[in-house]
């Protein structure tokens, strides 16, 4: 499923399949693309971006912005930091209130203050999942346009 888990001290193989299989499940019954990026920190070029910076190029390089309907939604962790972004594109942006975002955001983090990631990130997918699922269900002839791992990066 991931290459290589950059990450084992956060998220075991175990988790981050779990995680995958969480996604797979949520896009079943929505037109949205959900998408996990890791890192476990900033690569040496990205000293001087913010995290959304980073998260953004992230987005554009695995090229969620690319769906049909504009539904893509990535989640951006960079662990050693204890930072994670989510980044919808505008199709989702124009229907999922900023308040919405911010409350999803708290989710995690009370979550990650107490070490529990893999549980932080299933429960922030099934929230994201619920308004994808409520507000871009999945229409007939629907593909899975972007794949469903976790990506793990140094």
């Amino acid at each position: 499923m991931f290459e290589k888990n950059f990450i084992p001290e956060f998220l075991s193989d175990q988790d981050l399949e779990e995680i995958s299989h969480a996604i797979r499940e949520i896009e079943k019954s929505t037109s949205g693309e959900i998408r996990v990026c890791i890192k476990r920190k900033r690569g040496y070029l990205e000293k001087e971006y913010s995290p959304r910076e980073i998260a953004l190029n992230e987005f554009a390089g695995l090229k969620m912005h690319e769906t049909k309907d504009r539904t893509g939604v990535l989640f951006f962790i960079l662990f050693e930091e204890n930072k994670f972004e989510i980044i919808a594109d505008e199709g989702i942006n124009s229907k999922i209130p900023e308040d919405e975002w911010d409350l999803i955001s708290e989710s995690i983090r009370k979550n990650f203050t107490v070490k529990k990631y893999r549980e932080g990130i299933i429960d922030v997918l099934e929230k994201i999942g619920v308004h994808l699922i409520n507000d871009f269900p999945a229409k007939e002839g629907d593909i899975n346009e972007l794949p469903d791992d976790v990506i793990v990066k140094p």
